[in-house]
């Protein structure tokens, strides 16, 4: 269950005390549910949903979830963990229920109240978890829980959101909604539309949501398939089947958008405004001969230089109180307190530009980790991050300011290719962010290898990054310690390298230094080859040996491949031989393109003591359909093929012999 909010000039919430609620009753289990040990229409499965109900009843306030769960194999227990999301400035959990029933009858309830739940604060806007388990749950447990959400007084009238598509099989589910004014979604005798609550759905064949004469909403699913479960998937919000619901502001989505991007820009403008102070401080920062580019960059680099709360943590309450931290009610505030989330120092950038002079604008964006824009779903929710597009030289330059040691004039992947609203210089417009070339997020991986004869291998690697590699691991960084980064860093060669060769990150070069590349020296040991009396076989491609091969178990595809971003990697590996090893065989040269999207080469040169082993990935796409899917997978079958190629060595023969 997921709520979507929206701000009204009349508060909806209702004040004082809430009505009773009539509390779900749990169902006896039936001796069919009680034997299960496994489904029929979900083969395979580790659990499965027998009932699912939410009722959203916004007259007196009241959400509630109804859940019954046959759990199949170990990892189905993992159902036994159930995460109530909550807004906590406009809802508060009210009540919650739970039971487990063993196979044998037995009943084993939940003993827990809603103020003792473990709570984990998650995102932005004040949302919320509260997390409770199920107790004493078997493979065959049948889990039941029941829980409650109230509205209490607030600026916000809250609409449901039904995800109707889970991670799990679902047999049977009820889905209600009952708005305030309980018109629904109805049209007078000319075909206006009397009602301002709109939906927007993606549901199975068949299904279909029934608004009733009394004022509410209905949807009865059966037998619903879970989520596809597929490698490199886009977010499953957009495409699972689900619900939402909004509140109508506007005849038409294009209207809509235009007229929430107006409104959030009059919004913007007034909380970047700068005061004299600021405009001073600001000054500071830059140089009256420099130019527009580098006016802009001092300056990014000073809000890049601030306490990012996103990448650190946000600072309580009693903390602000003791650091005499004032409320944010300007964006100049932010520069005051040294800090604050991405999106307020995404804003303060903004505002820093204009206080210099230059010309700027503001977009707002849907984060691609978590969904794709839909402008059918008039909901200003879906936006996600605030982006900043200065117009310098006569050309727009995109910036993310809120992405710590992202730099300057690269996006962070989850914002590249992104869709949402921006401010220009003619008015306001739905509008996408640009992609950059694959070559901007490229991985070169060079190696200095030497072996004995037994095939035992010692030297070091370098890998040098830019773009998207380098941000991810200078990020990683910010958020764990050094320690914790290596360990990161190890897990991803062990990945790699062959079974048996050591491969250990030593030390990174310009790690705090987001405007360089960024270089991991790796030093590696162990046993590379297998020996046989008078041979040494080596594999080909070391960096490939035990790399996983994208889809290779997907024959067919129901969503698009997210690949996040484009890419190049090449490598250049140099292995040095032992005396009395000559090179008997190598890996023929490969090349294979998938035509306009990706490209691979590799190619294996032997001299007298040396074998230089080259290699080419080039990626230029993100997205990939699924009708293209089977043109990616055979793509990236011959691809490994090819790195499982073989080096073979013959020993030298002694004399005598």
């Amino acid at each position: 269950m997921r709520n979507t909010l929206f701000q009204l000039s009349a508060i909806f919430a209702i004040a004082g005390s809430f009505p009773a609620v009539v509390h779900a009753q749990f169902r006896q289990p039936t001796k069919e549910e009680l034997q299960m040990t496994s489904d029929p229409k979900a083969p395979g499965a580790d659990a499965v949903y027998l009932d699912v109900e939410e009722n959203d009843d916004l007259q007196p306030g009241v959400s509630t979830f109804d859940a019954r769960i046959k759990v199949l194999t170990e990892k189905g227990k993992e159902l036994a963990t159930v995460e109530v999301p909550y807004r906590n400035d406009c809802e508060q959990v009210a009540l919650v229920k739970g039971r487990t029933i063993h196979s044998d009858g037995t009943v084993v309830p939940l003993a827990v109240k809603p103020e003792n739940l473990l709570l984990v604060k998650t995102g932005h806007e004040k949302i919320e978890r509260k997390i409770f388990s199920l107790p004493s749950v078997e493979v065959g447990s049948i889990l039941e829980y029941h829980y409650e959400v109230q509205s209490i007084p607030c600026q916000f009238y809250r609409t449901p959101s039904w995800d109707v598509q889970k991670r799990y099989f679902v047999h049977k589910a009820h889905y209600a909604y009952s708005p305030p004014d309980r018109t629904g979604n109805l049209v007078d005798e000319h075909g206006n539309s009397v009602t301002n609550i709109l939906s927007w759905q993606t549901l199975p064949t068949g299904a279909s949501l029934k608004f009733s004469g009394a004022g509410h909403f209905i949807l009865d699913v059966t037998d619903v398939p879970p989520i596809p479960n597929e490698e490199w998937s886009p977010p499953a919000d957009s495409f699972a089947y689900q619900v939402r619901f909004f509140v109508k502001a506007a005849d038409n989505e294009t209207d809509f958008w235009i007229q929430e991007a107006k409104l959030w820009s009059d919004n913007l403008n007034e909380f970047t405004k700068p005061s004299n102070d600021f405009r001073a401080a600001v000054a500071g920062l830059i140089a009256p001969g420099d130019g527009d580019l580098s006016k802009a960059k001092k300056l990014y680099d000073a809000v890049q230089a601030l306490d990012n709360t996103d990448f650190s943590r946000s600072k309580s309450e009693s903390e602000r109180k003791e650091l005499k931290l004032k409320e944010v009610r300007r964006a100049e505030d932010i520069w005051a307190q040294r800090g604050g989330s991405g999106d307020q120092i995404a804003t303060l950038y903004l505002a820093m530009l204009r206080a210099a002079g230059l010309t700027a604008y503001a977009m707002k964006v849907v984060d691609r980790d978590q969904g794709i824009f839909n402008p059918g779903y008039m909901d200003m929710d879906q936006l996600n991050d605030t982006l900043v597009i200065l117009s310098a030289g006569g050309k727009e330059i995109y910036l993310d300011p809120g992405q710590k040691m992202c730099p300057f004039g690269t996006l962070h992947w989850k914002h590249v290719g992104a869709v949402g609203i921006r401010e220009s210089g003619t008015g306001h417009e739905i509008s996408g962010t640009p992609a950059p070339p694959y070559t901007a997020n490229s991985t070169e991986r060079t190696g200095d290898l030497s072996i004995d004869a037994n095939g035992a291998v010692t030297g070091t690697l370098r890998f040098v990054m830019s773009g998207q590699g380098a941000l991810r691991w200078r990020q990683t960084a910010l958020e764990n310690d050094a320690d914790e980064v290596k360990q990161r860093f190890d897990g991803e060669l062990e990945g790699m390298v062959p079974e048996g060769v050591d491969a250990h990150l030593n030390h990174f070069v310009g790690l705090n230094q987001p405007d360089s590349l960024l270089i991991a020296m790796i030093d590696v040991k162990g046993m590379l080859g297998t020996a046989t009396p008078r041979r040494l076989l080596l594999p080909g491609f070391i960096l490939e040996t035990r790399g996983t091969v994208p889809f290779a178990h997907e024959e067919s595809r129901q969503t698009s491949v997210d690949m996040h971003y484009d890419e190049l990697v090449t490598d250049d590996v140099s292995i040095h031989l032992p005396p009395g090893l000559t090179v008997e065989a190598v890996p023929q040269d490969m090349k294979t393109v998938w035509k306009s999207h990706a490209a691979y080469s590799s190619k294996v040169q032997a001299t007298p003591g040396q074998i230089e082993v080259t290699r080419m990935l080039a990626r230029a796409f993100t997205l990939a359909k699924p009708e293209e899917y089977q043109d990616l997978r055979g793509f990236y079958q011959k691809v490994a093929a090819a790195d499982q190629g073989q080096l073979v060595l013959t020993a030298a023969t002694k004399s005598g012999n």
